[in-house]
């Protein structure tokens, strides 16, 4: 498992049982061999089938992921049949499908936070759902040739808009593929007047 591959909270002890993804099979002067990853974010889908039925079975999709291994990571989700909750079907009675993925990414002294994120054909309303859990006032596309918006949140969830460092925000850009600016609802008030 090349160090790129690997989740840098965690610490590997030989004879250790962790699941990874197999990314290739190579070949050098030695012979063959693996490259394996914990950090893809192609492991936590795999993980996310391993665990949801109704996303083995193609009711539920996929539709982005954005990751900071070891950190947090967003999963947008949609349903393709009526009547089927898809963020419910990832959660899981009593949380035990989601607790089953986080414990599986934890290993060692840090937990991975796994949000889900409802996705949406209309980009304003995935942007809005993207930036959970912190509540948005509205969205406003300010350039959509070069996917720049900018999401108004109530004053008081600014911080949690943002996040640590800014990893709310830099996960949901990741997610919807759009530079994100946020604004408090004064600040975008003052900005309009």
């Amino acid at each position: 498992m090349p160090k790129a591959e690997r989740i840098h909270t965690e610490f590997y002890k030989l004879g250790s049982n962790l699941k990874v993804l197999l990314k290739s099979i190579e070949v050098d002067q030695k012979g063959k061999f693996m490259v394996v990853s914990r950090s893809s974010p192609d492991f936590l889908k795999e993980l996310f089938l391993l665990e949801v039925p109704e996303i083995e079975s193609g009711t539920v999709e996929i539709m982005a992921i954005a990751r900071e291994p070891g950190s947090r990571s967003k999963v947008a989700v949609r349903s393709v049949s009526e009547g089927v909750d898809p963020i419910g079907s990832c959660v899981g009675q009593k949380g035990v499908r989601i607790n089953a993925i986080s414990n599986e990414l934890k290993h060692g002294e840090q937990e991975e936070k796994v949000d889900i994120i409802l996705w949406d054909r209309n980009i304003e309303t995935f942007l809005m759902n993207s930036i959970r859990p912190s509540e948005s006032v509205r969205v406003v596309l300010t350039n959509e040739k070069t996917r720049e918006a900018t999401i108004v949140v109530p004053d008081e969830q600014y911080s949690l808009a943002i996040g640590r460092d800014g990893q709310n925000v830099r996960l949901s850009a990741k997610l919807t593929g759009w530079k994100i600016d946020i604004k408090g609802e004064s600040e975008y008030k003052n900005m309009e007047e």
